[in-house]
């Protein structure tokens, strides 16, 4: 008899709020002053934006990580619960205070300057083993802005393996390019690992995408590479499937695009959809992103995603 858990998914991660600057008409130059056309203040990070639009499909979400005792860690607490994520399990910190990040996007491309604050300290004593105990499954992005915890991860990934959990790991990118992790040992515990073609290609110090699969193929699970306009690709056992892109003519930001195509893309697996069906539904989410602004605008329930998918992007679901 199959226990049933508390959540579907315990998300562990860095937490910061995002202040956004939209409709630059070119990227700023020192000592020089250029206008936006809009500015945003909205929920930020790559795991809380995976975890509000997993719970906005219906998923069952607790968070674990680390805020301040002030007023962007309320706001962030605040958006969370909003979006029916559990928060029972944030620890809020007087010092450091919470995490924030700017970010400049001019057309698709974006350039972005974070202060960690709090998720720095963040470690895997934050992390109750109770909680693990009552998901079915553990995802985890941005470990290298979490610098407490990322000499546990292995520990963390290893740990949930034993507890029966599936695995999900986005790694992000590394501010220091070091990507100083035992990716050997830590992939056999990771059941989806999820970067990007660029942090592929520098965890692995390669150029292309088969390149990259040569170098992880003996000790990784199910590879999945998201490559923006390109699509994505999925790698496992030998099988490859590649994803094309759903396209968005009218763009208004790609913020958090890579984060809803894992939460469509966890959301389908925890549902036992095959692969295919996986990627597909993670590329239709990453498209329904950026058409609004931030990472979870588009995603405030289910009948708004699907009413986006149907009118942008003639898809039912």
């Amino acid at each position: 008899m199959i226990l049933k858990k508390k959540y579907d998914v315990v998300v562990v991660g860095e937490l910061n709020v995002d202040l956004i600057a939209n409709g630059l008409s070119k990227f700023p130059e020192v000592g020089k002053e250029i206008i936006a056309n809009q500015f945003v203040t909205t929920l930020g990070s790559s795991s809380a934006i995976f975890a509000s639009n997993l719970s906005a499909f219906g998923t069952k979400v607790t968070f674990t990580g680390k805020v301040g005792n002030d007023n962007y860690g309320d706001f962030i607490v605040a958006a969370l619960k909003a979006r029916r994520v559990d928060v029972n399990n944030i620890v809020r910190t007087g010092k450091p205070d919470t995490g924030v990040t700017i970010v400049l996007n001019y057309d698709e491309d974006r350039a972005m300057v974070t202060y960690q604050g709090a998720m720095a300290a963040f470690n895997l004593g934050d992390i109750p083993d109770n909680v693990l105990e009552q998901a079915r499954h553990l995802h985890l992005s941005s470990v290298f802005l979490q610098e407490s915890l990322k000499k546990d991860i292995v520990l963390l990934f290893k740990k949930a393996k034993q507890l029966g959990l599936t695995t999900s790991l986005d790694p992000q990118w590394d501010p220091a390019e070091k990507w100083d992790i035992d990716w050997e040992k830590l992939l056999g515990y990771v059941d989806i690992f999820m970067p990007n073609q660029a942090e592929l290609n520098a965890i692995t110090n390669t150029t292309t995408i088969p390149a990259a699969i040569d170098v992880l193929k003996d000790f990784s699970n199910i590879l999945v590479v998201k490559n923006g306009r390109e699509g994505a690709i999925l790698w496992t056992d030998n099988n490859l499937i590649h994803q094309p892109a759903f396209f968005n003519n009218s763009v208004v930001d790609s913020i958090g695009a890579g984060d809803s195509f894992n939460a469509g893309f966890i959301h389908a697996f925890l549902q036992g959809r095959t692969l295919k069906e996986c990627m597909e539904f993670g590329a239709l989410m990453g498209a329904i992103n950026t058409t609004s602004s931030g990472g979870t605008m588009a995603f405030e329930n289910m009948s708004k995603v699907k009413e986006i998918a149907k009118s942008s992007f003639d898809y039912t679901f």
